[in-house]
C-alpha cells in the first residue's frame, strides 16, 4: 500500500480518517475554494475535493492523496461557511424547520490516476427560536462550518432527523472511503 496523505488540516477529517487504522499524514491543500455561481452541489464538492487532492499530489507523486470537501445545500443553493455572525444567523434561520442536503466529495489521487465520488445526506432541523440561534452563535461553533453548523457538536441539538451517512455530514464518509480506497489502491499497484 502506498503512503496515504490527507489533503486537509481539518481536525474533524483527521479524526475520522483515523478510524480506518491506516497510517497517514496530513498536508494542508491551501487551494482556492471558489466555485462558479449556480454550480450543482454534487459537482462543486467533487471539483473542490479533486482540486485539493491534486494540489498536494503534485508534491507527493508516490502517495495516495485524499481530498475532501463538504457543502450544505438548501433548495439546490449552496450554503458555504459564513462570512460573519449575520451570515451565520441567516443560514441557521433558513435551515430552521426545513430539510436540507449535505454533500461531501472525496477525491483519491496517485500520480496521474484519480477517482472521485460524493455522498449526499438528508438532514432535517427542528424549528429554532431566536434564543437558540443566538446561543449557538455565542458558542463560536458555526463560524468555520459549511451551513453554519456542526452536527458533531452543539449543532446536533438542532437535528430532528438524518437520512444517509452521518460521518459524511461531519466531513468524511469513512465507510465508503474505506471501500473506495481499497479498490483504488489495488487498481493502482
Amino acid at each position: 500500500m502506498h503512503p496515504l496523505i490527507l489533503a486537509s488540516s481539518s481536525p474533524r477529517r483527521k479524526e475520522l480518517l483515523q478510524v480506518l487504522q491506516i497510517p497517514f499524514q496530513s498536508v494542508d491543500a491551501n487551494v482556492d475554494e471558489s466555485i462558479e455561481p449556480n454550480t450543482e452541489p454534487s459537482v462543486a464538492v467533487k471539483e473542490l475535493a479533486h482540486r485539493k487532492a491534486n494540489a498536494v499530489a503534485v508534491n507527493h507523486p508516490n502517495s495516495c492523496v485524499i481530498g475532501s470537501d463538504t457543502v450544505v445545500a438548501l433548495d439546490g443553493k449552496i450554503l458555504g461557511k459564513p462570512v460573519d455572525r449575520a451570515d451565520a444567523r441567516r443560514m441557521l434561520q433558513l435551515l430552521a424547520g426545513n430539510t436540507h442536503f449535505v454533500y461531501t466529495g472525496v477525491a483519491l489521487v496517485r500520480g496521474k490516476k484519480s477517482q472521485v465520488f460524493f455522498e449526499e445526506t438528508e438532514v432535517t432541523f427542528w424549528d429554532l427560536s431566536d434564543t437558540e440561534i443566538e446561543g449557538y452563535l455565542d458558542s463560536g461553533e458555526p463560524f468555520d462550518k459549511a451551513g453554519s453548523y456542526g452536527i458533531q457538536g452543539y449543532g446536533s441539538l438542532f437535528v430532528k432527523k438524518i437520512h444517509g451517512d452521518y460521518f459524511s455530514v461531519v466531513g468524511l464518509p469513512v465507510s465508503r472511503l474505506s471501500r473506495e480506497l481499497l479498490a483504488f489502491q489495488a487498481e493502482n499497484e
